[in-house]
């Protein structure tokens, strides 16, 4: 069963993402909810997880509103449009991330977010 994931920040922006069945999202759920301090990389917001995941990098070019794991940092991935590396409207991650999933609620909405916001991360089996 995917997992639906809730995404508040300080600033007061809400969000949401349904992602995939994955034995690694099942153990990240367990931490369920958790804060970390969200990051700003041009259209992309990333933030630390509580875990390490066992997930490798798969691709850099993505779609607006996917989301990912980004093994170096650690980190979650929200992509809504272009990064410091793009080329054209697509987001291209720094380095290969794992797909995970897509926003479903409130993608325009995350351009409001600052960095170094706080963000709390709730997920929710499906």
């Amino acid at each position: 069963m995917p997992y639906i994931v809730r995404f508040k920040f300080s600033g007061g922006v809400e969000a949401a993402s349904r992602l995939e069945d994955d034995p690694e999202l099942e153990r990240l759920s367990e931490k369920s909810p958790f804060k970390s301090e969200a990051e700003r990389w041009g259209d992309e917001i990333y933030f630390e997880l509580p875990i390490k995941l066992n997930l490798s990098g798969e691709r850099r070019e993505m779609e607006v509103g996917e989301v990912a794991y980004w093994p170096p940092g650690n980190a979650l991935c929200l992509f809504f449009g272009p990064t410091p590396v793009s080329k054209g409207d697509k987001p291209v991650a720094y380095s290969p991330v794992k797909p995970l999933g897509r926003i479903t609620e409130g993608l325009e909405d995350l351009r409001k977010v600052k960095d170094g916001e706080e963000v709390e991360v709730e997920i929710i089996k499906e």
